[in-house]
């Protein structure tokens, strides 16, 4: 499987690249966003980490054309050397699925790459599940509503799927962000943003309600009788 790190510093590619190599995994390496973008033209790379301050394209202007594009369910991890929520809210509205920020621990970066992968896999068990006009298909990944695809990223998909599988239900960010993303810490913007473009993807037939106070929860469909 191959993964692309983009990164302008070679020290940090290298060392991502053993790290993930450790994994099993193939590695291509570009050095900047131009080389980068060939290489998600000409490769078959199943996840991309991008630096968002490598020179142009940068990390989030590549993110935004990989989700307006021929790929747009593309797994994406931003590194980022900026700490301020906004600059990390900036990367997920782009359409990032993860992000982390430097300087980080490489073997971090692994395990998040691992579990983004480990998500995007069908499992074939699965159920389908429909909720009013909005139908979702594990196995295949695929999302629509009255009939019509719905493009989501893995992460997206993810929090979907979970909301339609426990309707009614109060989710916390942080349970959230356990629950979906598998982590016991992070930035609770990555729930609130990821929530937003679900509600802008899925239009009037989302059913995500914010509870004040408590977090979020998928509205059942009311019954016709």
């Amino acid at each position: 499987m191959c993964i692309l790190v983009a990164d302008d510093d070679p020290v940090v590619r290298e060392v991502v690249r053993r790290y993930l190599e450790r994994d099993g995994l193939t590695v291509l390496e570009s050095a900047d966003g131009a080389a980068a973008t060939a290489a998600l033209r000409t490769a078959d790379v199943r996840l991309a980490v991008l630096d968002v301050m490598m020179p142009a394209p940068d990390g989030i202007e590549i993110c935004r054309a990989i989700r307006s594009g021929a790929r747009p369910d593309l797994p994406i991890i931003l590194l980022t050397a900026l700490g301020e929520e906004e600059d990390r809210v900036l990367g997920l509205e782009a359409g990032a699925d993860d992000y982390v920020t430097k300087p980080f621990s490489p073997r971090e970066l692994a395990l998040r790459v691992a579990s983004v992968l480990r998500r995007t896999r069908p499992t074939a068990a699965a159920g389908i599940v429909r909720d009013g006009p909005v139908e979702l298909h594990p196995a295949a990944r695929f999302v629509a509503v009255r009939g019509a695809a719905v493009e989501l990223t893995p992460r997206e998909f993810d929090l979907l799927e979970f909301l339609l599988r426990n309707p009614g239900a109060v989710f916390a960010r942080a349970e959230l962000l356990s629950l979906v993303w598998g982590w016991d810490f992070g930035d609770l913007s990555t729930v609130t943003v990821h929530v937003k473009r679900l509600r802008a993807k899925l239009g009037p037939a989302h059913r995500i309600d914010t509870v004040w106070g408590k977090g979020y929860a998928w509205r059942r469909e009311p019954s016709d009788g």
